[in-house]
């Protein structure tokens, strides 16, 4: 139940999980509060001529004060040393940075953008590339079994109860979708003996005296499994942007299950305004290479990182970063988190899980993937302003 629901009819029994300072509202606030007490690294050349520039205005003042002095006496040399104090005294330029993180921080809060802090806005400007996870950030996170193929004379209930006792034990999100199948087709879903999950690969259990294993083509070159005879299907099921699972009993391939996630509607929008902008976008996903590219090809990414597994996705971004790529990385999961640390700018989904939201320097409120070049334009806009106050601050103290 979120926050302001009302509930008009029937009797609704709720348990609170966050209040006062926990809740979201209150986290949000929190944010927004840290990001406009926060300086950009431009700061710090403000403060470098602010340092520069009050001794030189102290001292002019001193030789005006003098001169006066002795030329039209006290009253007049004292209103002197006020005026050029007063006038020429630098405070533009040290409020230049923080008045326009304070407006571009609210005006996106208004709008569901967070900004973190001033070094993500001066980093957005940057920007040649933006990365984004696949699933749950490009597509809904909701995959269902699309296609059941059953070999070895099985039937295709059976490959589909085979694979839901045997993924039962796992969270993945494609796992959740065959056990979601099993139960709409009214299968018995009952416990393993044993099961191991295996990140990147599949899982493995012990069920009625057998050994079973569902994954990709990893996890049965690991276990030494032929393929050979599934892997046409395999390949025109992976062609139609469906990730295509194996499951293999007692070490022989019996069927196939694919399991389609479908891009989020507002996607291929967002991809579009990113490139017009000028930026390269690049996908980066576990799946396999064909599958990936199809999904890609829907929604106009040119650059494909596929087989990637979650604990290498950080090194992904540090080898763009390397090739001299100011990258920002937009995603919504735990093992997401490491690769939005270590980008220039990670951007979370709201959607997401809270340890992704802690470490993203932009946090999006709302599931929409056009907030994506939103932010990045409100930032670029920040910096703008921030470059245009320091000018006319500095050209009104020089004059004055």
């Amino acid at each position: 139940v979120i926050g302001a629901t009302i509930n008009k009819t029937g009797l609704l029994k709720v348990k609170a999980t966050k209040v006062g300072e926990n809740t979201t509202l209150m986290q949000i606030v929190h944010l927004v509060e840290e990001a406009q007490a926060s300086n950009a690294p431009v700061q710090k050349f403000a403060d470098r001529i602010v340092g520069y520039f009050v001794p030189a205005v102290f001292a002019t003042a001193g030789i005006a004060f003098t001169f006066w002095l002795f030329l039209r006496g006290f009253p007049d040399a004292f209103l002197v040393l006020l005026a050029i104090l007063l006038i020429a005294c630098p405070c533009a330029l040290g409020i230049a940075t923080p008045t326009a993180i304070l407006a571009g921080v609210g005006k996106g809060a208004e709008n569901g953008v967070l900004l973190r802090g001033g070094e993500y806005v001066e980093n957005a400007r940057k920007l040649t590339t933006v990365v984004f996870d696949k699933t749950g950030t490009l597509t809904k996170g909701e995959p269902s079994v699309t296609d059941i193929i059953a070999f070895e004379g099985y039937k295709e209930n059976r490959i589909l109860e085979l694979a839901a006792v045997t993924e039962k034990g796992s969270e993945h999100p494609l796992a959740e979708a065959v056990v979601k199948a099993a139960n709409k087709a009214r299968l018995s879903v009952i416990d393993v003996d044993s099961f191991e999950s295996i990140p990147g690969q599949g899982v493995k259990a012990s069920f009625e005296g057998q050994q079973i294993l569902i994954g990709n083509r990893k996890l049965m070159r690991a276990n030494v499994i032929d393929i050979e005879h599934a892997e046409n299907k395999l390949a025109k099921l992976e062609e139609q942007g469906k990730t295509a699972m194996l499951l293999a009993v007692d070490g022989r391939v019996v069927g196939i299950i694919a399991v389609m996630d479908m891009p989020k509607d507002n996607a291929a929008e967002a991809i579009s305004q990113l490139k017009h902008m000028g930026l390269h976008v690049a996908m980066l996903t576990g799946d396999n290479e064909r599958t990936a590219k199809a999904i890609a090809n829907q929604l106009g990414i040119d650059l494909v990182i596929a087989n990637v597994l979650p604990w290498e996705k950080v090194n992904v971004i540090k080898n763009l970063q390397d090739q001299g790529k100011i990258v920002a990385m937009v995603g919504d999961g735990v093992n997401d988190a490491p690769a939005l640390a270590q980008a220039n700018i990670g951007i979370a989904i709201g959607s997401g899980t809270d340890v992704a939201k802690e470490t993203g320097g932009i946090v999006l409120i709302k599931d929409d993937l056009r907030d994506v070049p939103r932010g990045i334009t409100l930032s670029k806009a920040t910096m703008r302003k921030i470059k245009q106050n320091l000018f006319w601050a500095f050209i009104y103290n020089t004059v004055s």
